[in-house]
This record gives structure tokens, sequence and C-alpha cells, in this order.
């Protein structure tokens, strides 16, 4: 029987602890964002999972396209930075808590995909990649419940594995599919935005082929290479046409810092048909 509540282990730093101040940060930066761009069938987002200081106003440009849609089920895909947790695991929790409230995992979707792939239940409480993204899915959409996907492994065997699997479990569902992603770490502010480019430009293309051919030749970095990937091809596979970056920046355009700099984007993946 899965636990109860998997605590916030961010509120407080990575962004505000009260409900408060979160909901007005959250608020301010899909303001900042405008009205959203997006006119055809959204079935997946990229965003960042810094700190909110950081990169909370680019992931705005991706989460403020949901104003006005309506989703049952959110499936995130995020990597595991700190615990190895195998290919694929899900938390063994039955809700995740943010200052906002509680949100309940999609047990049902669980075991669907479990059908499908093996998936390993962990304890695992301290990852940020997915906790993140959650106050803007609850401010944007309300209430939902989750399919939250830790990716241990990013190979593109994997990523295949997994598109296929979700795109199997999905059809006939409510459902979003977010995939968590920083881009490049660490390097000065002109390399950063080069090596980035092409992270874009593979999601522009709307191309995780040619994305994980680039990321095996190391001709960019992203840490959530795997689960953007892996959401590109399980959304092709439900019909999906299009590929849009809507945001790009890096820490140095917010702190000023240029010498060791993170890269984030902002996208989307949607039918126009």
């Amino acid at each position: 029987m899965a636990k109860d509540v998997r605590r916030s282990t961010i509120a407080g730093s990575w962004y505000p602890g009260s409900p408060e101040r979160l909901g007005e940060t959250v608020d301010r930066f899909l303001a900042n964002a405008g009205s959203g761009q997006i006119k055809g069938e959204l079935l997946g987002l990229i965003a960042p999972h810094a700190g909110y200081q950081y990169s909370g106003q680019v992931a705005a440009y991706a989460y403020v396209e949901l104003r006005g849609r309506e989703y049952e089920k959110v499936v995130l895909l995020a990597p595991s930075h700190r615990v190895y947790v195998g290919e694929f695991a899900v938390t063994s929790y039955a809700y995740y808590e943010t200052p906002l409230g509680l949100v309940p995992v999609d047990g049902d979707l669980v075991a669907r995909l479990e059908a499908q792939i093996p998936l390993n239940k962990t304890d695992e409480n301290l990852e940020h990649a997915l906790e993140i993204q959650l106050p803007f899915l609850q401010r944007t959409l309300g209430e939902f419940s989750l399919l939250p996907i830790l990716m241990g492994g990013q190979s593109w065997k994997s990523c295949q594995a997994l598109g296929e699997g979700l795109a199997k479990v999905l059809p006939g569902q409510k459902a979003l599919l977010v995939a968590s992603t920083d881009l490049s770490h660490f390097h000065d502010y002109r390399t950063a935005v080069e090596l980035d480019k092409k992270v874009l430009a593979r999601i522009e293309a709307f191309d995780p082929e040619g994305l994980n051919k680039d990321l095996e030749a190391r001709r960019c970095e992203a840490c959530g290479g795997g689960p953007v990937m892996a959401m590109m091809l399980a959304a092709r596979a439900l019909g999906a046409d299009k590929a849009k970056v809507l945001e790009y920046k890096n820490s140095g355009d917010v702190t000023g810092d240029k010498f060791r700099v993170v890269g984030y984007a902002a996208g989307v993946v949607y039918k126009t048909k």
C-alpha cells in the first residue's frame, strides 16, 4: 500500500515556503509571460527546474500556455539527480505536497504504465526536478492527478521504451506531458549559449532522434535530455506534429555572473492538424 504524503523538501529555499508568497510569485511570473502563443492542441511542455529566482520566469512561458485548457492528469518526467532509482521509478507515496496543497498520485495510470514497462517504487525524497514543477501546475490547472516518473537511465533505448509505454496508456485520457530539464551547466556565457542553441534547434525541429545524437556526441548538454526525448516520442505517437521553443535564458541573464552559468528553456509540443 502506498505511503501517505511526500512532504516538500524545497519549499522555503528553491521556491517560497508560504502559500501566499508562492501563489503570488507564480502568478507574477505567469503575468510577465503574457497570454500564450499556441493555438493548437497542446500535448507536452518542457520546463526548467532550477530555483524560481533563476528559472521561474522562463518556466512561466511554458505554463502560461495552460491557461484556458483542461487536463485531468499530468505525466511529469524528470531526471533523478541525487539517487540512482533504476531505469524508471515512481514514488511510493500517495500524494506530493507543496505549500499550495496536495497533488494525488494517479494509481490507475501507474498500474497501466507498469504493465508496459518495469517501474521501481522509490522512497527517494530529495529530488527537486519533479517537485519544482508542481506549483506552476497547481496554479494553472487547479486539481489534477499525477503520474510522476523519475528517469535513472536516459539512453535512447530507455527513452523509446518510456515513450512507447506512455503512448499506449494515454489515449482517451485528458493528459498533459511535462519534461523537466535544465540545459548546459557551468560554462561561460558564450559557450553556454552555443551549446544550448543545439538543443533548442532540435526541439524546434521536433527531432528527438537528432537531440539524442547531439547529446551522445556531447555537442550539447541537458540533464533532463531523457525526459525531453521520451516526452517528444510519446507526444508524436499521440498525434503531435510541431514543437516550439518559447523562451531561453541562462543564469547569467538573471544574476549578471557570466563566468559559470546554467541554461534554461521553455517549450511546447502540440498538434496543429
